[in-house]
């Protein structure tokens, strides 16, 4: 292992790991480590894909296929974390137990199918709900909070209720995480009562030894399925943020939602993040 005194740099990496000392992506320091072959969890599952991982105690960032880290893709159902953000600051939801009543369309996912309020809604990744609670807030108020967050390509065309889902909105993982550090340390520009609503509705695993927060994703971007798995995970007084995208022209239906998490886990508990 050797340090290399530049930001960010560019090399050609095939299917090598990046591990960066960049303190909140600021400072101009970076180390490169061969490790393990992490691709083996990705080639399980027969999908593309890259992994971020930053570690705030040493202030540190893994990357696994970094350019790709860099990319911009549709952030499908994890731009639920902000559209949970907009409409609790808008009031136009009210907290998480807030209800909106189902429409009566029959949906694909059972879950889907029952009136919901935003805690079952974002467990659930309830489309609808999310669609209904974005046209309450209008285009113009959605656009005035991308741009302040400055939010991926900052792109809402495409409509109101599915530029996130088909439209043109692009994120990058390194973007996620720089979004995921800020909203942990409610450093948004959102209330500390909205971030820390959001944060609760996000733990989706509360264990002895650590407890973890995310959102999964799945959208369609230039015929490629686009899997996204976002979060953090909290453990002996350090917080671990990481963003995984994978993608595949043809997605197994059973296996592909399962292979965002499983593969993040893998990679987490090869890191001894998780056991």
């Amino acid at each position: 292992m050797k340090t290399i005194n530049n930001s960010f740099l560019s090399f050609i990496r095939n299917k090598t790991i990046i591990i960066f000392i960049i303190p909140f992506f600021l400072q101009a320091f970076s180390v490169i480590a061969q490790a393990p072959n992490y691709f083996k969890y990705f080639d399980q599952y027969k999908v593309d894909g890259s992994f971020i991982l930053y570690n705030t105690k040493d202030s540190t960032i893994f990357e696994i296929n970094e350019a790709r880290c860099k990319q911009r893709f549709i952030p499908a159902s994890t731009f639920k974390i902000f559209n949970s953000l907009v409409g609790l600051e808008t009031a136009v939801i009210k907290d998480e137990n807030f209800k909106i009543k189902w429409d009566s369309v029959v949906r694909a996912e059972p879950a889907w199918n029952k009136t919901q309020d935003m805690k079952t809604a974002f467990k659930n990744s309830t489309v609808w709900y999310y669609q209904e609670l974005a046209r309450r807030v209008g285009e113009e108020k959605m656009r005035n909070y991308i741009n302040l967050v400055s939010y991926g390509n900052k792109d809402i065309s495409g409509g109101i209720d599915k530029f996130w889902l088909t439209g043109k909105l692009r994120i990058s993982q390194e973007e996620q995480i720089e979004l995921l550090i800020k909203l942990y340390n409610n450093k948004l520009p959102f209330s500390a009562r909205s971030q820390n609503i959001v944060k609760k509705i996000m733990l989706q695993e509360d264990s002895v030894s650590f407890k973890l927060s995310g959102k999964t994703g799945w959208g369609v971007q230039d015929s490629l399925n686009i899997g996204w798995y976002i979060g953090w995970v909290e453990k002996n007084n350090n917080v671990y943020f990481f963003a995984l995208n994978i993608e595949t022209k043809d997605p197994d239906p059973k296996n592909f939602p399962v292979a965002r998490v499983e593969i993040t886990k893998a990679i987490l508990r090869e890191l001894k993040i998780l056991k």
